[in-house]
């Protein structure tokens, strides 16, 4: 993969960084996916998290029961109702993952240079010499010398709740390993990582498919996030199992990648996924650490060129246990939205971390910042190159608006959509102007009953970098015919208004469809 430089707009003002941010309705461009858990699912915190900048909810089912889930998804839609911020659902599946069971829950001090066995017995129970491990093929994929991590939540490299192992021995199922680093695992699962190891399960596995089949069908998902996503193969089949689901046809899926293996297929599963997320927690113990940052920017920029949301995890892991994020991780999160990133994905941070609204909050302050310094215009060059030509129709009128936008300083761009492609491929040209995407229901039917489209896709572009949807009125038409009609392009306008993105005397680009040709036009707003 080549990689390709996003450079900062020159000069950046030193006065310009003792400016205090400016508060918004929209936080920032970048988006903010918050993972719900222990101490985010009150609708209290929930709501504070939405108004902080949060859009998309991720439930993440390696742990927990299907119950207690749909607490907190009621509980959501609660906080949705009272905040009045839309919020999509993405359930986020367990997939092959590999765990050591602690059923007693106590916690277990593993020293450093001692020997401790893995087991596949699940019904010994876990001690500093022996760990129980809910797979029976560990002991046929490794060898003498392979190295293993276990932690919860993963390992990180830099605490004493993570231990590395080295395994010195397997006998019959059974893997003895050298404990590297002296740690104390707490809580009852912990996530075990075998380094550049292929684990002989399928990436939809069968828990996965009852979870999406009663919980994901019950609530709609909006996204299903599919962990350890290796092949192009592994989202045709989920998009089939999908396919069988009533409302879930409709479901966009997005590919975790999170090992060499899928690093390696990553443009066949670019083709087939909506969207990608980067799992650098695992992705960090399977690639060497100097090689990560050089996947993330290489595979982020052939996201952008798709225009598929690229979403990148793990960026500030102190928030978990502290107010602020190391300095490291500020200028982490920065460069990520620098390289084009649409989302910055929270876990441990939101899900049991101290301080899940701070986070969100922190979070989406710095994506403001580095929002104000990003290149619009090599971006914008450097994406339509990338397009050719002859431009699509779509592509043209997508591009077009985005630098009609720009050369005339417009406060937001306006477009109407029914399927939401025309604002994704807005959102792909990355404008420095919010755009309001306005979904038009359709109308369509099962030849049992009538229903109107348009609520899944716009809860799937609160994902997208830059754009903001809003559901239009089916009764409404387009344009006002009458002083006396109330026009979808009031409403959107009203919208854009109420919360502070366009004022009196702005100009608005709007893209729109009339009969069989796309509009793109220049609106001077009056008083």
């Amino acid at each position: 993969m080549n990689s390709n430089h996003l450079l900062l707009e020159e000069p950046i003002r030193m006065a310009s960084i003792l400016e205090p941010s400016k508060p918004s309705f929209f936080p920032a461009m970048t988006k903010i996916v918050g993972t719900l858990g222990p101490k985010s699912r009150s609708v209290e915190i929930i709501s504070d998290c939405l108004k902080a900048g949060m859009s998309v909810a991720r439930f993440d089912f390696s742990w927990g029961d299907i119950e207690f889930h749909q607490e907190t998804l009621e509980n959501l839609k609660t906080a949705v109702k009272s905040t009045r911020k839309l919020c999509a659902i993405m359930l986020d599946t367990g997939g092959p993952e590999l765990q050591v069971v602690n059923k007693t829950e106590h916690p277990i001090s593993l020293e450093a240079d001692t020997k401790v066995i893995l087991t596949p017995d699940q019904d010994k129970p876990a001690t500093s010499n022996l760990l129980p491990i809910n797979y029976h093929g560990l002991s046929k994929a490794v060898k003498k010398g392979d190295t293993i991590f276990i932690g919860q939540y993963l390992f990180t490299g830099n605490e004493t709740t993570s231990v590395w192992l080295e395994v010195d021995e397997v006998c019959s199922e059974d893997v003895v390993c050298l404990i590297k680093n002296s740690a104390t695992l707490s809580g009852t699962l912990y996530t075990l990582h075998v380094s550049q190891i292929r684990i002989d399960m399928p990436t939809l596995t069968d828990k996965d498919k009852e979870v999406i089949s009663i919980w994901g069908v019950q609530n709609n998902i909006d996204i299903l996030s599919l962990s350890y996503t290796r092949h192009a193969e592994d989202i045709r089949h989920a998009r089939s199992f999908l396919s069988k689901l009533g409302e879930l046809n409709q479901t966009q899926i997005f590919a975790k990648i999170e090992n060499i293996e899928g690093l390696t297929h990553f443009d066949e599963i670019l083709q087939e996924a909506d969207g990608i997320i980067f799992s650098r927690g695992n992705l960090g113990i399977d690639l060497p650490p100097e090689k990560v940052f050089l996947f993330q920017k290489a595979a982020v920029y052939k996201c952008n060129m798709m225009g598929k949301p690229a979403v990148v995890t793990r960026v500030v892991d102190s928030m978990t246990d502290n107010l602020r994020p190391t300095r490291a991780e500020a200028t982490d999160v920065a460069n990520a939205v620098l390289d084009g990133s649409d989302a910055i994905l929270l876990g441990a941070e939101t899900l049991r971390g101290l301080y899940p609204v701070e986070t969100v909050s922190t979070v989406g302050k710095i994506c403001a910042e580095a929002e104000k310094v990003f290149n619009q215009d090599l971006y914008f060059k450097k994406t339509v190159k990338n397009v050719g030509e002859p431009m699509s129709h779509l592509e043209s009128i997508a591009s077009s608006a985005v630098r009609a936008a720009i050369k005339v300083k417009a406060s937001a761009i306006i477009c109407f959509t029914s399927s939401g492609r025309a604002a994704r491929l807005i959102a792909k040209y990355r404008p420095t102007m919010p755009v309001i995407s306005v979904v038009i229901p359709r109308l369509k039917t099962n030849q049992l009953r009538w229903t109107f489209s348009g609520a899944f896709e716009a809860r799937q572009s609160l994902i997208v970098r830059g754009l903001f949807p809003m559901l239009a009125d089916p009764r409404h038409p387009a344009e006002s015919k009458s002083g006396s009609n109330e026009s979808v392009l009031k409403v959107a306008l009203d919208h854009g208004k109420a919360s502070g993105v366009i004022k009196p005397h702005d100009r608005v680009v709007v893209c729109q469809k009339l009969g069989d040709a796309s509009v793109v036009k220049i609106l001077e707003l009056e008083d």
